[in-house]
């Protein structure tokens, strides 16, 4: 059964000491900043990572089920990816030409991804999100993108959030929001100088009633370009990602994460009349775009998740662990509760209605981490994650369960927790920049 014992974090505080104001907001990765976790109770500078396990400067060792974000489909550490990059790396890095690996790896993604008639390489996925937008712009001849998920911190994107700071109002208005499963608010949304709707093609709510199906629909009829940003479910749902899984052409698809297993590099793909504008009307090149460690990386991680099936396995535990945790839900009456979302990405959701969701989500966190898991509200399932793992976690979340019951049935909620509460990432995440203003919805 688990051991509850919070760590020491000595060394962790102390370089969080160090960083204050030399680090604006500590952190490059928001997911991973001290905001995101139980100040005084949690983790804060990781040393080293092997497998599905993560060790802090301070010497505690935790079942991740972070995974750096979701880099990790694989695992930390794994060894055909990283032999694969320390063979690269004695040959070099970053060269003066191209190298081999720019094709070898477009082919492979090519010969896996439905409708990638042509690659292209970058680093984040942000970039190749903007690029995308950027195509669907000048392929168009149109302006307005309408948008629902987390697409990268661009301009073009980010001015729908409140944090919107330093972006001109006329970039705002180029780009708005509509929401998932929800045909009328994607009619409402554009216009008749849309040039292209993108979404994240899954989060954790499945598409209904031909959602994704219906996208396809409206963009024929109306000559919008249908994006997928697939930095979640690319390689992960399904090895040609969301287009696979739900039979649904994108016209551009891009990814990231899970496609290098912890090495950077983003890949956009998709129709070769669009993508041919990157030859000479469209700019996106970069210096570090054909870097061959993360190529090496890629053509490793893709290849061993074919051969070894590996989206199909790491669904299979995921849905062991939802299930069991939501059949642990229902079996302590704890309605407030739930876990949702595909196998391979689910997450543990809070209901408001009898306590503050970030309360609850801050004290689950903290008695997980008492019990060895590193733990930020979801569970992003790796190849290196075992049966023994998911049995370790449901016996912790049973004894979580019933501690959260209990400090919800006696308020005493805020009064457990000891440190500060878990901050949402955005003030706003819905609801805002919803339609464009002073123009006409087209026919």
């Amino acid at each position: 059964m688990p051991n509850a014992q919070y760590p020491t974090i000595t060394r962790s505080e102390q370089l969080l000491q160090r960083a204050e104001g030399l680090i604006p907001a500590y952190t490059q990765t928001h997911a991973k900043g001290p905001g995101q976790y139980v100040q005084g109770v949690a983790p804060i500078y990781a040393e080293r990572a092997k497998g599905a396990h993560l060790w802090d400067v301070d010497g505690n060792k935790y079942l991740d089920y972070t995974m750096a974000v979701g880099p990790l489909i694989l695992g930390y550490g794994h060894e055909v990816v990283d032999t694969a990059v320390e063979r690269q790396l004695k040959d070099g890095i970053t060269f003066s030409l191209m190298h081999p690996l720019e094709v070898e790896v477009a082919e492979l993604v090519r010969s896996i991804v439905p409708n990638a008639e042509s690659v292209r390489y970058s680093k984040t996925g942000c970039d190749v999100t903007s690029a995308a937008v950027r195509l669907a712009r000048a392929f168009t001849g149109r302006d307005t993108i309408v948008c629902c998920g987390y697409h990268g911190w661009h301009d073009w994107y980010i001015g729908t959030t409140d944090r919107d700071a330093g972006i001109p109002r006329s970039v705002k208005d180029l780009t708005y929001t509509f929401n998932y499963n929800d045909v009328d608010s994607v009619l409402a949304a554009i216009d008749d100088n849309t040039a292209a709707i993108i979404l994240e093609p899954m989060v954790f709510e499945e598409p209904r009633d031909g959602f994704l199906q219906t996208l396809r629909s409206i963009c024929d009829e109306r000559g919008i370009l249908l994006i997928f940003d697939e930095m979640w479910t690319g390689f992960r749902i399904a090895l040609g990602g969301a287009q696979e899984r739900f039979g649904v052409r994108a016209d551009l698809a891009c990814f990231s994460k899970a496609v290098a297993n912890g090495m950077p590099l983003s890949i956009l793909t998709g129709r070769s009349d669009i993508m041919k504008l990157c030859a000479h009307d469209v700019f996106f090149f970069t210096t570090f775009g054909g870097e061959a460690l993360s190529l090496a990386a890629a053509k490793a991680t893709i290849q061993y998740l074919a051969d070894n099936d590996v989206p199909r396995r790491i669904e299979e535990l995921g849905c062991q662990l939802r299930d069991g945790l939501n059949s642990l839900i229902e079996d302590l009456e704890i309605p407030y509760v739930s876990c949702k979302g595909l196998g391979t990405r689910t997450i543990v959701a809070f209901d408001g209605s009898v306590a503050d969701p970030m309360l609850m989500k801050s004290y689950v966190q903290q008695e997980m981490i008492a019990r060895g898991i590193l733990w930020g509200g979801f569970h992003n399932m790796s190849y290196a994650h075992t049966p023994a793992d998911v049995t370790y976690t449901l016996e912790s979340y049973h004894e979580v369960l019933l501690l959260l019951r209990e400090a919800v049935s006696s308020s005493n909620l805020l009064a457990q927790l000891r440190g500060t509460p878990v901050q949402p990432v955005f003030r706003r995440t819905g609801n805002f920049n919803t339609k464009p203003r002073n123009v006409s919805v087209g026919a």
